[in-house]
């Protein structure tokens, strides 16, 4: 039996004369989480509708829990949950009410189904919430209960398709820690995501899509690894230091010394060991420093390297016209 929740090679996927799928090969392991990065339009949420068996594909194979999507298009959906970019609850119904009719049609009884859907409102905090319809829920409450919905039947594989969208940096931090929970629970999850430190926070592995092909694909590290070393970024603490400490930097990392704010120095380096020297030699001149860390490049600049473009905070609005 494979060890890949999801497997997916040389998918193509046409829209008339558009290719929004040019031989796409994804590949995730049984309780991991694989995050799809890419510009818009770059094929992310076309991949997943193939993956949840939404729509067909023209050329390819892709595997889900073993089971092939198209022969096995039935039982594929019977372990897998997905959260879209919209939430798609019935706005009428309660909180409570969308949870139990979904369980309900995905064939439990109904005191399993009550049980099922309290158990997941008290998970996502909205027990307050739960007999209020859902007209009246704000943004966060309503993606938080449309994930809630997705876990109904406990699925094996989880698709999140940019579930952040609309969320406060607060609201976001709690859907991360619930993310965490599944694949600690064993659920393998694949996420597409407008924000790279998302990615960065949740992914086990990162392929990045562009123009409809897999140009990259690894670990976090892996893939900052790709922009070049690490650098030394360091924060002084007095202004008038600024100088010395960019000739100190200038002078063991042999590059040249990015400026930045509040008297913020950041220097590419060759190898571990020149943080220690930098540390000594600052000390020795008297340079005290406000913050000082080695750090690999940032999934941003990674993004730009490989797409030419700077990470953009719109969704696939190309990819969607197509839903």
């Amino acid at each position: 039996m494979s060890d890949y929740a999801i497997e997916a090679e040389g998918l193509v996927k046409r829209y008339g004369k558009h290719t929004a799928l040019d031989g796409v090969d994804l590949r995730a392991r049984e309780g991991t989480m694989l995050s799809v990065l890419g510009p818009n339009g770059a094929g992310k949420t076309t991949a997943i509708r193939i993956l949840a068996t939404l729509t067909g594909l023209d050329a390819g194979t892709a595997r889900v829990g073993g089971m092939d999507v198209t022969r096995d298009a039935a039982k594929v959906r019977r372990i897998i949950g997905l959260t879209g970019q919209y939430a798609t609850l019935d706005e009428e119904l309660t909180g409570l009410g969308n949870l139990i009719l979904i369980g309900r049609l995905l064939d439990l009884r109904k005191p399993e189904a009550s049980r099922r859907a309290a158990e997941l409102l008290e998970r996502f905090g909205l027990t307050e919430a739960a007999r209020k319809p859902v007209a009246t829920y704000s943004g966060g409450m309503r993606r938080r209960l449309d994930l809630a919905a997705s876990l109904v039947g406990r699925p094996r594989v989880v698709f999140l398709d940019e579930p952040s969208v609309d969320l406060d940096p607060g609201k976001r931090e709690e859907l991360w820690r619930i993310i965490r929970e599944l694949t600690a629970d064993g659920v393998s999850v694949l996420l597409t995501t407008q924000y790279l430190e998302e990615a960065d926070a949740l992914a086990d592995e990162i392929s990045v899509i562009d123009q409809g092909r897999v140009i990259a694909h690894g670990t976090p590290p892996e893939l900052k690894r790709i922009v070049g070393g690490q650098a030394i970024a360091t924060r002084l603490k007095n202004p008038a230091d600024v100088e010395k400490a960019a000739a100190i930097l200038a002078s063991v990392s042999g590059h040249p010394v990015e400026r930045a704010a509040q008297h913020g120095l950041i220097a590419p380096v060759d190898n571990d060991r020149m943080m220690f020297e930098v540390t000594r030699r600052l000390e020795a001149e008297g340079v005290e420093v406000a913050e000082f860390a080695l750090r690999l490049p940032s999934l941003d600049e990674v993004f730009f390297t490989l797409t030419g473009a700077p990470a953009k905070s719109a969704t696939d609005e190309a990819e969607r016209s197509h839903t």
